[in-house]
């Protein structure tokens, strides 16, 4: 009798996992990182864990590059781990937070499983809230509407372009990938908006300039609240955005 297929249901952080339909059976890993914030060049995976070690423990508080270690590279190893002709699950939504996170994870799978069945969960709709804003009832429904990754060697090529700021390969990727994931180039397109140039500061400085401005605060509380609301797309939470809130600060 042929062994039942292992299950893995890979999350993006731990706010789901608090909230996940114990009626799905499986093993949970948490993609426990924010990718889309600091350096993430680098020749290696170790070298690549032991750079983001360095960057969560200089810039994300009280946290030790060991945790790091022990609550981060762990969770990664386990995905390098998962055996032949499994079937994953990844919970990953739209925003370039998660997207960032989604193309590492599938990086590691496609480098280091072999023979399993891919599959993409996400919110039918993109909004702050994400998975967090759905019922059981809810999570449940977007699991049986899961969309099978066919693609995957080209997901996790999105994140090699990302390490090298290959700005014309992310574009050009995710343009050949718009029938199935049309959510991609949004994106790209937010990452690449994000960039500097000349006076321009990127769209997340520059849109809280202009909410500053527009709400007559400095306060970043009142400013996270109407960033969230407008530029939802970067998924960002109040530790990306207080680094950047403390950045236009400083210039103005």
């Amino acid at each position: 009798m042929p062994l039942a297929q292992k299950q893995y249901h890979i999350l993006n952080g731990d706010a789901l996992k608090e909230q996940f339909p114990a009626e799905l059976n499986g093993e949970i890993i948490v993609a426990r990182e924010c990718l889309v914030d600091g350096d993430v060049k680098s020749e290696t995976l170790e070298e690549l864990f032991q750079i983001r070690a360095r960057f969560i423990t200089e810039f994300y508080g009280e946290y030790s590059e060991a945790e790091y270690h022990r609550d981060s590279v762990s969770e990664f190893k386990k995905v390098m781990d998962i055996p032949e002709n499994s079937m994953v699950h990844l919970w990953f939504e739209d925003d370039l937070f998660c997207q960032v996170n989604f193309w590492f994870i599938s990086y590691l799978l496609f480098h280091h499983t072999k023979n399993c069945e891919v599959f993409l969960i996400r919110p039918k709709v993109h909004t702050p809230y994400g998975f967090g804003g759905l019922s059981n009832a809810e999570l449940l429904q977007a699991f049986r509407e899961k969309t099978e990754v066919k693609n995957l060697g080209q997901i996790a090529h999105l994140w090699e372009l990302y390490q090298n700021d290959d700005l014309q390969g992310l574009s050009t990727t995710a343009e050949a990938l718009k029938e199935p994931f049309p959510f991609l180039l949004e994106a790209v397109k937010a990452h690449i908006e994000r960039i500097p140039s000349g006076d321009n500061p990127g769209r997340p400085s520059q849109a809280l300039i202009d909410i500053m401005e527009e709400l007559d605060t400095d306060k970043f509380g009142p400013v996270f609240m109407e960033f969230n609301k407008r530029e939802s797309i970067y998924g960002f939470g109040d530790l990306q955005v207080k680094r950047l809130f403390d950045e236009v600060k400083k210039n103005l």
